[in-house]
């Protein structure tokens, strides 16, 4: 099934009086799920991970296992991708992870798979305030939706968008046009943080263009050895497809790639995870 289209209301989830709005191609949803958390840090720890449907190198889909992972991380917030969600047979893996972390989550389906919402979900500590769907979808390619989600972090709202490109060259120069326009918006101000999973094997036409527009974080700034540096396939790493670029008052204070036992099988990604600081 494509991806919804219709017009939508963005919707503020700290007050739903008086909604604006918005073009055919955003759908706000308010189905977020709080949680009482603990005060903030004085960083703001992050991170990207495409969980390939709970489903590991094994073979096996265990959501448990990548809540072990996400556990030892420890982020405050987490953008996932692949994630499945509600369904007729009951709860998704979004609400399982969730409830297992004690973290607040909010999905944005892009599809159904055998009859499960399928997309990309944040996972936060922290208070969501606004959360907004882009649609990338690209011609007859499979559908994809782009997250827009405003977290009340440190004094400040970071706006964290929350990414999944097509595989195909020209979808994800399409995607990463249309990612920047979005980013790049002259009337969203604050901290923003791009991240996710953009398929980009090589430094190409999505890569070279989100450079232009964004700060992007260098592993190599980082992470010495060339070996740490890539996310996938999980269990020997060879291509780097997970990102995280950056715009406004951000600080990058430290990034980590978590090579273990549990993260090398829990799925075909490994996590990418930032420390910043917002200014």
């Amino acid at each position: 099934m494509g991806s919804l289209r219709q017009p939508a209301v963005v919707i503020d989830v700290a007050s739903t009086a008086h909604p604006r709005r918005r073009p055919a191609n955003e759908r706000n949803t308010t189905d977020y799920h709080s949680v009482v958390t603990q005060g903030p840090r004085p960083t703001l720890r992050v991170a990207t991970y495409n969980i390939h449907r709970c489903r590991g190198i094994d073979g096996r889909t265990r959501p448990e296992r990548i809540a072990s992972v996400l556990r030892a991380i420890d982020a405050d917030v987490v953008a996932l991708q692949e994630v499945v969600g509600a369904g007729p047979r009951g709860g998704g893996h979004a609400e399982a992870i969730g409830a297992s972390l004690g973290m607040g989550w909010v999905m944005a389906p892009a599809r159904q798979l055998r009859g499960h919402q399928f997309g990309n979900a944040v996972l936060s500590r922290l208070p969501i305030t606004q959360h907004l769907e882009h649609d990338l979808s690209w011609k007859t390619c499979e559908p994809r939706r782009m997250q827009r989600v405003d977290i009340s972090a440190h004094g400040a709202t970071l706006h964290l968008y929350n990414v999944h490109l097509g595989t195909a060259i020209l979808e994800r120069r399409s995607q990463a046009q249309r990612l920047a326009i979005i980013v790049c918006d002259r009337h969203v101000t604050g901290p923003k943080l791009v991240l996710g999973d953009f398929n980009e094997w090589m430094r190409g036409l999505a890569t070279s263009l989100l450079n232009e527009k964004l700060r992007s974080v260098d592993l190599r700034d980082f992470l010495r050895r060339k070996r740490t540096q890539r996310t996938y396939p999980g269990l020997f790493p060879i291509l780097h497809l997970d990102r995280i670029y950056y715009a406004g008052r951000v600080e990058i204070v430290g990034v980590e790639l978590p090579r273990t036992r549990l993260s090398l099988v829990a799925s075909d990604h490994l996590p990418l995870v930032a420390d910043v600081r917002l200014g």
